[in-house]
């Protein structure tokens, strides 16, 4: 794929957002690589995870782990029904990485029903994409709310 399009971008970042919407923690981790990670800073500019405190920094590892979790059949947040609903907006192509990674922002508002309370989260999400085919993976996926250095209540779904 040398020409990115980027209606197909926004198509992928769609999906990606309807499979958190469902929830569908299988079908999600498949749009990520084997060497993918999912970051949420604590820290308006945090410049890496492993020197800071993040709210979330996993890699497929812990990713298996929380989907094994929660979709555990007695699991705590089986106890209580996950709604989701994900918007996105002003999706860009920023760059390309040294190692051919497509940078692509975007801004979310994510709603979450959770124990009988709605949750707001807004934010910018930056997706490292690795082309494959004629679709992507995800590489790395950063998740910048626009209040990190709130106390977040428990993140039982990824944003």
């Amino acid at each position: 794929m040398s020409n990115p399009d980027l209606k197909q971008i926004e198509q992928f970042l769609y999906r990606e957002a309807s499979l958190l919407d469902q929830p569908d923690l299988d079908q999600w981790m498949q749009l990520f690589t084997e060497d993918g990670s999912y970051w949420m800073p604590a820290m308006e500019g945090q410049s890496d995870p492993l020197n800071h405190i993040s709210h979330i920094y996993e890699d497929r590892v812990m990713m298996e782990i929380r989907r094994r979790n929660f979709v555990h059949p007695r699991s705590a947040s089986k106890e209580w029904p996950v709604r989701c609903s994900h918007l996105l907006g002003n999706i860009q192509l920023q760059n390309q990485t040294d190692s051919g990674d497509l940078v692509v922002t975007c801004n979310f508002h994510v709603i979450v029903w959770y124990r009988e309370e709605q949750r707001v989260y807004a934010g910018t999400c930056e997706h490292h994409l690795l082309a494959e085919g004629d679709d992507y993976r995800i590489r790395h996926k950063r998740v910048d709310l626009i209040n990190p250095e709130a106390a977040q209540r428990s993140m039982v779904i990824y944003l």
